[in-house]
């Protein structure tokens, strides 16, 4: 028989919950000379290849879109820390999955 106490989720288990969901993207104001170096820090610890002509994520095929997910699959194999995604405060961490056809940031 239930004890008819609820139980509410901790503080802790919530931001588990969170850190689960998020993505790195690029922050929209970042200028092109940072992107730039970020997609090439980012691809030189983790494997960008879904960003080669003809992969899954080459399109859209512009420096905002292999940024954001160069430094997400970065973000993602780090761990999903928040400090894996300041690129000197050029990223950002976000809830919404920003997936899109073929192309998965999870």
């Amino acid at each position: 028989m239930a004890s008819g106490t609820a139980r509410t989720p901790s503080f802790v288990s919530l931001s588990f919950v969170l850190l689960l969901i998020c993505f790195a993207s690029a922050k929209p104001s970042s200028d092109e000379a940072t992107l730039l170096g970020n997609i090439n820090y980012a691809c030189s610890q983790v494997d960008c290849s879904v960003l080669q002509r003809g992969r899954t994520c080459f399109f859209p095929d512009n420096l905002m879109s292999h940024a954001s997910i160069a430094m997400n699959l970065y973000y993602q194999s780090r761990g999903r820390n928040p400090w894996n995604c300041f690129f000197k405060n050029s990223g950002l961490v976000v809830a919404t999955d920003p997936s899109y056809g073929s192309c998965g940031y999870a």
